[in-house]
């Protein structure tokens, strides 16, 4: 399991990298990840995405 800090980090890491697709890409990798049964990974996945809309702030949607 990812600590909370590697999990922000992650989080800006990819907003940085790609903008507001980035919460769609880590939807996307949860998803991929529950497909092949992942289900730590896919729950990495989810915190990254919650991470990401909550540095994004409100009314950013």
């Amino acid at each position: 399991m990812m600590s909370q800090t590697e999990i922000h980090t992650l989080a800006r890491q990819m907003l940085e990298q790609y903008g507001q697709a980035a919460i769609a890409r880590a939807a996307q990798q949860a998803v991929a990840c529950e497909s092949r049964g992942e289900d730590d990974d896919a729950r990495a996945w989810r915190h990254i995405e919650s991470a990401m809309k909550i540095i994004r702030g409100p009314g950013q949607g």
